[in-house]
């Protein structure tokens, strides 16, 4: 290593008390080449020819790919049965069968074809420089959501951000890292946790009502994306809540005898929804240069509930593996491998929360249309 520098990162996380010791072995004299050229790498969708050197991942399980391993939360996957269909058959602390929306948003702009998370042990310079996801399981809009299953919160993600953002200028410059994340894709996805678990929580019931507490989570999604934009970002997509109430734990819960979808959770979806939406419309005014892009998983997710034989599936109501209605992770582990359903590309949903890869990877076809994708540029 006589003729090559290193560079040798130290952060001490907030959160899970845990100390990154990150080196990025043999960084080459010639970097400013290397950012150079992935500041030049293009996305071709369609018509579309745009610069897209990252994809930058916040969010909670959808979008995890293996923070979870590396904290202290009841929030895992890392056992068998999750990651079955994954390369090499073995979990990644991706909350599916296979591959999860952070790995397909990455693929589909360009960038590469797997997402690393953040806390991942021996990331390179390369990694950091395309994207990680700073996702958690478990994490929402409201931080009493993240605090109660001891996932990362947002602020705890925004602090692995900035991080992150030293580690790279350290690399590669402040001006070349201000061109990167302007030019980069940031995808969030929050929402569910808290419509799904912390609405019903006795604690919040008592301090808000679901109108009152629908605000709370608007308001706190609008801060978390200012402070992106302070930090440097300026393409955001926001993943809308999904149908929520249709998701197999919910219907088993509250949809009584017959496991309907319920309406009262999904009343409040759509109520986050519209609220979230004006939100997102009121910033992009404030900001010419904010391109905060709203991403209907709703009514997506729900076709495939509701109409699964459209898309290819044969079951919509109940997860693959498991008793397929209840708790996921708990009852989705080694003791169950011989009750998985047959073929995982027939079931819309993986557990009971979280659907297959064949699902995501069809949501993320019907999310990211290419008049959607326009609006990043």
């Amino acid at each position: 290593m006589a003729n090559k520098e290193s560079i040798h990162f130290k952060a001490t996380l907030k959160r899970p008390d845990r100390v990154i010791d990150c080196w990025l072995i043999e960084r080459p004299q010639n970097e400013a080449h290397l950012v150079d050229s992935l500041l030049a790498w293009s996305v071709s969708v369609g018509p579309l020819n745009k610069t897209v050197p990252a994809v930058i991942i916040f969010g909670d399980s959808v979008v995890d790919t293996g923070n979870n391993d590396y904290i202290t939360t009841i929030i895992k996957c890392d056992f068998s049965p999750y990651g079955k269909d994954f390369e090499g058959g073995i979990p990644t602390g991706r909350f599916s069968n296979g591959k999860v929306p952070a790995d397909f948003i990455a693929a589909l702009f360009g960038v590469k074809d797997l997402m690393p998370s953040y806390l991942e042990p021996n990331l390179q310079l390369r990694d950091f420089l395309t994207g990680v996801s700073f996702a958690s399981g478990g994490a929402g809009y409201d931080p009493f959501t993240s605090k109660f299953v001891n996932a990362l919160s947002m602020d705890d993600q925004i602090d692995m951000f900035k991080e992150y953002i030293e580690l790279v200028k350290a690399a590669v410059g402040k001006e070349r890292l201000a061109t990167m994340l302007s030019k980069s894709i940031f995808i969030s996805v929050f929402g569910s946790n808290d419509i799904a678990n912390t609405l019903s929580n006795p604690i919040r019931r008592l301090q808000y009502d679901v109108d009152q507490y629908i605000d709370l989570l608007v308001n706190s999604a609008s801060e978390f994306y200012q402070k992106l934009y302070a930090l440097g970002a300026r393409r955001i997509g926001v993943f809308s809540s999904p149908p929520i109430g249709c998701v197999p734990l919910k219907r088993t819960v509250k949809g009584g005898i017959r496991r309907d979808c319920s309406e009262s959770v999904n009343n409040a979806s759509i109520l986050f929804n519209t609220k979230l939406s004006s939100m997102i419309n009121s910033l992009n005014k404030q900001h010419h240069d904010f391109r905060l892009v709203y991403l209907d998983i709703f009514n997506t997710l729900l076709s495939l509930i509701q109409t699964p034989a459209k898309y290819g599936f044969e079951v919509s109501s109940k997860g693959c593996c498991g008793p397929g209605t209840l708790p996921a992770g708990f009852l989705c582990n080694a003791l169950v491998e011989d009750f998985l359903c047959n073929d995982t590309s027939k079931y819309v949903f993986w557990d009971t929360f979280h659907p297959t890869e064949t699902a995501y990877k069809i949501l993320n076809t019907l999310v990211f249309t290419k008049d959607t994708i326009s609006k990043f540029f």
